[in-house]
């Protein structure tokens, strides 16, 4: 991978790192279901400028109701029951690993070995975290986590089924999906104008936070992505995307002074290489660096 390409991929991971902790300043001012559909109403203005990707409508709707609108309003539940953003990032990760368990069931996708040794490395590092919440972290949050890592995942499943389509066509024609009902949910939690007076009444940081996730974090991080794909194969570009976890957990720290002890590091360090071998990440990462 050219130098400059290589700064691209590691400055969509430094967007998607931060991105945890900015869903946490934008729920000062927002419930999840009004950030989940300001992140999306914002990321949907370009995307009539976009061809529609070649794939059924039911295709786009299953994508945007899982990858989008289930991961990310989920994820928006747990931050706000007291889920650590930092914590978080890494927690989410393990949609690798549920994404090989779904395809074995529904598909007889069996894994290999490397995979079922990845994920049982990952399932130790996921239950060495849930023994150190001791109700610092309320287990609905880790648990709501958890869901949305399942609902991220159940999306791979169609996405991997797909003809060869450009992902950033699908990806931007599927944020049109979330707002519908992230809106409706927040009529019935918040009630009619509570989205309005939360635009009116939100801090400056709690406004550019939908702006960031949107723009940001969807636009621009998924259009770099895609365009690094086409140039480059999955396995020259899919190992960058583990820094995410790694910035998000700095930014936490450094902005809400998130903490963890010993044992929850180890945790998260073995959950993230388990969800490496399942990908096989680190083989493919290896080759290409001594090619």
């Amino acid at each position: 991978m050219r130098p400059f390409h290589m700064l691209l991929a590691i400055l969509v991971a430094v967007i998607w790192g931060v991105a945890f902790v900015v869903s946490k300043i934008g729920l000062e001012s927002f419930t999840p279901p009004q950030l989940t559909a300001l992140r999306f109403l914002v990321a949907a203005v370009g995307v009539f400028w976009l061809p529609r990707p070649a794939v059924s409508w039911k295709a786009v709707l299953f994508i945007g109701l899982s990858v989008f609108t289930g991961q990310f309003l989920l994820q928006f539940f747990g931050i706000a029951l007291g889920m650590p953003a930092g914590l978080t990032a890494f927690v989410v990760q393990s949609q690798a690993l549920f994404t090989v368990v779904f395809a074995a069931m529904m598909f007889g996708d069996r894994p290999t070995s490397q995979q079922a040794i990845g994920m049982g490395v990952a399932l130790v590092g996921l239950f060495v975290i849930s023994l150190t919440l001791n109700g610092n972290v309320p287990m609905l949050a880790f648990a709501l986590t958890l869901a949305s890592a399942l609902s991220w995942a159940s999306g791979n499943l169609v996405i991997k089924r797909l003809p060869k389509v450009n992902m950033l066509h699908l990806m931007g024609w599927a944020s049109l999906v979330p707002p519908v009902p992230a809106l409706l949910l927040s009529f019935a939690q918040d009630g009619p104008g509570a989205l309005l007076h939360a635009v009116a009444h939100a801090s400056m940081w709690g406004l550019l936070a939908p702006v960031y996730l949107g723009l940001l974090a969807t636009v621009l991080a998924y259009a770099i992505w895609g365009n690094l794909l086409q140039r480059y194969s999955t396995g020259t570009v899919a190992p960058y995307a583990l820094l995410a976890p790694a910035v998000g957990l700095s930014m936490s720290s450094l902005v809400y002074g998130e903490r963890f002890n010993a044992i929850r590091l180890a945790g998260m360090i073995l959950l993230l290489t388990g969800v490496a071998i399942t990908a096989g990440l680190l083989n493919r990462w290896r080759r290409t660096s001594i090619g």
